[in-house]
């Protein structure tokens, strides 16, 4: 009979197999993943791409869906910081301008699989903003008709990812001036922005 594998093992594989994917798609791009480069730097048999994850799209899908996780998690915990729109901006900047979700972005052009996937995606992360930002805008005073929080999440987020879009063209005008304004009027709401630590002593009790 033969000896049963650990699921600790099996474990340690898949993820190192979805951690070559992410590093050749942040070095040479989606289009350089193959079975071959991805055995060749997970240091394992190719073969074990199709054992794990039966085809290379499910292996996107499975790195997709574990870097979308991830951000959930930082999304959820910058809502409940203590100054949840900085926080949400910052965060739009960083999931905006990171490499690998541009490389999802363009492979979604040529795989329904990854397209699913990030419109699923997207509608979680919307719902649970407009599940938050709205009651921490009321609790500022700002006035939802004139000022509806889908819409004001929608131009936070929409803007930051077309910022970078535009300065990986190398384009960057009207850029600082907008971040300005939009950094302006967080500050007028929540002050100025305060480090982790400074929020932790700010909320102690003593």
């Amino acid at each position: 009979m033969p000896a049963r594998r650990s699921p600790v093992d099996d474990s340690a594989t898949r993820t190192a197999l979805l951690d070559a994917t992410e590093e050749l798609m942040l070095e040479e791009g989606y289009a350089a993943v193959t079975t071959r480069r991805i055995g060749a730097k997970a240091g394992m048999n190719n073969a074990l791409v199709f054992y794990y994850f039966g085809t290379v799209d499910n292996l996107f899908v499975e790195l997709f869906r574990r870097g979308a996780e991830r951000s959930l998690e930082r999304l959820e915990r910058a809502l409940r910081s203590p100054q949840p729109l900085w926080a949400f901006w910052e965060l739009t900047h960083d999931f905006s301008g990171n490499a690998l979700i541009m490389e999802f972005t363009a492979l979604a052009n040529h795989r329904k699989a990854i397209r699913t996937e990030i419109a699923t995606y997207s509608r979680r992360f919307r719902v649970l903003q407009l599940e938050t930002l709205p009651r921490v805008l009321e609790g500022y005073g700002v006035d939802s008709e004139r000022w509806p929080p889908a819409s004001l999440i929608l131009l936070m987020a929409g803007f930051s990812r077309f910022m970078h879009i535009e300065e990986g063209f190398g384009l960057d005008l009207g850029h600082a001036e907008t971040v300005a304004v939009i950094e302006r009027e967080i500050r007028a709401l929540e002050g100025d922005r305060r480090s982790a630590a400074d929020g932790a002593v700010a909320g102690r009790t003593e």
